[in-house]
């Protein structure tokens, strides 16, 4: 066991929620792997152990604005992988 095997980014699950909420027709794997990456090297780590403790810990709003930013970045990271024309 490694100890990143006890740490996780945040905001990996909400792109990948976004992603799945913005998804459309024509977007593979490989593009939507892409995006994924994009979006999360645009965004800020936020790291934690336990998911229960990020959620006890973060008031809804903060939540709120968090899922608003990542779902901005994510059409972001689209546009920009659409305009490299590899998908």
């Amino acid at each position: 066991m490694s100890l990143l095997d006890n740490i996780n980014n945040f905001y990996e699950r909400l792109v990948l929620e976004a992603i799945d909420d913005s998804m459309q027709e024509g977007e593979d794997e490989e593009f939507l792997s892409d995006v994924m990456c994009v979006a999360l090297n645009r965004l800020p780590p936020r790291y934690y152990r336990h998911k229960i403790d990020i959620m006890f810990y973060m008031a809804d709003p903060e939540l709120q604005e968090m899922r608003e930013k990542v779902a901005n970045v994510v059409a972001e990271a689209k546009t920009f992988v659409k305009s490299r024309g590899s998908h």
